[in-house]
């Protein structure tokens, strides 16, 4: 609204409103506003146009130009496996040992694998593979089916007690649980284990002789004669003083009465080759470091 009357200093016209004798202009909207209102309607109209913009339910306007994020991140991802299917072809192809050899190949696996471990491993292992009670160290040489990479290959694939046709089976027997041994042979034995890594074997005793009586009759035909393991049974050896569930007295006896059957999951399914392969390398190169 405005009136006829015009303020003497402005040249502008007033609305008719008075305030304490304050009138108010009748002021336009500046130019440049309408230049900038204009610009954004063209642009919105143009990308409505060419950009996907409208929900038509079960689907959405596609656009000239056809783009959206979707197959925006799937031609990224798509670029970065066919930069990477070189050394990735490598990894599937290469023997093992002229992986290793291989500088090149190795510093891909270094800054590749640590991020691949921590999203599938550590969860069990740790972060820096050094396990927990129950989940085995991966930077030692004490592997239950052994520390050749074909063998650590095979165990990333098929997995332990995992379900997997292929899977390593093992179960220890509850011996105390199950009856099959007296507490007291139970208790024998244990300090017989536990004196088998020679750093820490007490005087002979006759608890130790029991002891290596039950030993022989009972735990020889997994862990050998000697406690020195079996890794075509995954039975670990008990002479080295690394011990997946505790070497104190009261674990070993838990074991011992209790029993044990890890487990590890199959990743043949979940993983590529070449993923399982850089595992096992990077697993080695750890190992490598460790020592």
């Amino acid at each position: 609204m405005s009136v006829d009357e015009r303020d003497p200093h402005s040249g502008y016209k007033t609305t008719g409103h008075e305030w304490n004798g304050i009138k108010e202009l009748n002021t336009p909207v500046p130019r440049p506003v309408y230049f900038f209102l204009v610009a954004a309607f063209l642009f919105s109209v143009v990308y409505w146009v060419l950009m996907p913009a409208w929900p038509t339910g079960l689907s959405y306007t596609k656009g000239l130009l056809g783009i959206d994020q979707r197959t925006s991140v799937a031609r990224e991802v798509a670029g970065a496996e066919a930069g990477r299917a070189a050394w990735t072809q490598k990894l599937e192809e290469m023997p093992f040992d002229q992986a290793l050899a291989d500088p090149a190949l190795m510093t891909r696996v270094r800054e590749s694998a640590p991020s691949l471990f921590g999203d599938n491993c550590a969860a069990c292992h740790g972060q820096n593979g050094g396990g927990a009670p129950g989940f085995p160290n991966l930077r030692d040489d004490a592997w239950l089916w052994g520390s050749a990479p074909d063998a650590i290959a095979e165990t990333i694939r098929a997995g332990v007690n995992s379900g997997h046709p292929d899977a390593h089976m093992s179960q220890m027997m509850a011996f105390g649980r199950d009856q099959l041994l007296p507490q007291e042979d139970v208790r024998a034995v244990v300090a017989y284990v536990r004196s088998l890594f020679a750093a820490r074997a007490p005087a002979p005793s006759a608890a130790l002789t029991r002891g290596a009586e039950v030993f022989a009759g009972n735990c020889a035909s997994c862990h050998g004669a000697r406690g020195e393991g079996n890794q075509q049974l995954g039975a670990p050896n008990l002479t080295d003083d690394e011990w997946l569930y505790g070497g104190d007295q009261e674990s070993v006896f838990q074991t011992v009465w209790s029993g044990r059957q890890g487990q590890m999951p199959a990743w043949e399914a979940r993983l590529t080759l070449a993923q399982r392969r850089m595992l096992t390398l990077y697993l080695i190169d750890q190992q490598r470091r460790a020592e």
